[in-house]
């Protein structure tokens, strides 16, 4: 089992890289890959129970004592991000309502669960990040079929109905699953079974995202002027998710653990998520530009995990929160 730990510890290490080459993976293997698709909905709900194994229905009462930066979160996820991804598609792509469909939808799914992961690397508030990922989770089979009927429902025929059943059997339930689990063992499962799914969770993801990348394979196997636009558009909105979110957190007056939790709860999406969405009940010129965020995401992570360090201090790299340095004896004296 040290070997799969060592595994995981690896994946995380270097996880800007591994999701653009389980993508390669996906689009060089796409004949043979294409015939999994059925797999991907039963391996991304594994992973959601894996994730939900850490998580416990208290951790959201905490929060809700002060609700504003969970619910300015959720603004800029579900409102804010999908009009300016909606924007900026009818903007560069008018006559094309797919490409626009797949914008909207690459930023109207919930937030990235992996964005726990890069909070606690960097001392964010971990009880807002895991109230935002479980509000989101359980919102999601409402409020992503609504925003796609809302911004693009005129111009793309919309499963709602198979849609929400899809996010309840793959995000919610699961997830549900997982923290009651967590629960009625009183967190036990957080530090023996959660660690022991964890690797086999990243080889999910690993699949997910090669098996939905042999989808549009075609579309990645001859990049063209239109690939490089969407690629942009995607790559920019993506990036501004972050701006947005730090930007709130500071506007708030939240304190560091806040504003860290903000920047990558505001920036992430669970792509793999977007993707199934797609893959099931769009066109692939949907797909594509859902997936082309799988190129983008983590390194985005890591560049604003860089300028989060440099501002406040990262516990991976050992380096404490910058705080009010204490005051020395002789200062007290003196005020005395």
């Amino acid at each position: 089992m040290q070997v799969m730990y060592r595994f995981n510890r690896f994946i995380e290490k270097w996880m800007p890289f591994v999701t653009p080459c389980s993508l390669l993976l996906g689009v060089l293997f796409s004949t043979w890959l294409t015939s999994f698709s059925f797999l991907v909905p039963w391996i991304f709900a594994f992973m959601t129970f894996a994730g939900g194994l850490g998580s416990g229905f208290k951790d959201m009462k905490k929060v809700m004592q002060h609700p504003a930066p969970l619910l300015a979160c959720m603004l800029i996820l579900h409102v804010w991000m999908p009009l300016i991804a909606w924007g900026a598609g009818h903007l560069l792509f008018a006559n094309d309502p797919y490409t626009i469909t797949g914008i909207v939808l690459a930023f109207a799914i919930p937030t990235g669960i992996v964005s726990f992961m890069w909070v606690s690397l960097y001392q964010g508030n971990i009880a807002l990040t895991l109230s935002i990922i479980l509000v989101d989770t359980f919102l999601a089979p409402f409020v992503v079929p609504f925003t796609l009927r809302l911004l693009v429902g005129a111009n793309v025929s919309i499963d709602i109905w198979g849609m929400m059943q899809g996010l309840i059997w793959m995000v919610v339930l699961p997830s549900v699953a997982g923290m009651a689990l967590n629960h009625w063992t009183k967190g036990g499962v957080k530090t023996s079974l959660a660690p022991k799914l964890a690797p086999f969770s990243k080889i999910g993801l690993i699949l997910v995202v090669a098996i939905n990348a042999s989808v549009v394979a075609p579309n990645f196997k001859h990049i063209d002027g239109k690939f490089l636009a969407v690629a942009a558009t995607i790559l920019m909105i993506a990036a501004s998710g972050y701006v947005w979110g730090w930007l709130t957190g500071k506007g708030l007056r939240g304190d560091k653990g806040v504003i860290v939790a903000m920047t990558f709860n505001s920036g992430m999406r669970n792509i793999s998520a977007g993707a199934v969405i797609a893959a099931t009940y769009f066109p692939a010129p949907v797909v594509f530009p859902v997936m082309v965020g799988t190129l983008f995401q983590q390194i985005l992570a890591s560049t604003y995990a860089h300028f989060l360090s440099k501002a406040y201090g990262s516990r991976d790299e050992g380096i404490p929160l910058k705080t009010k340095p204490a005051a020395k004896p002789r200062d007290l004296a003196a005020k005395g």
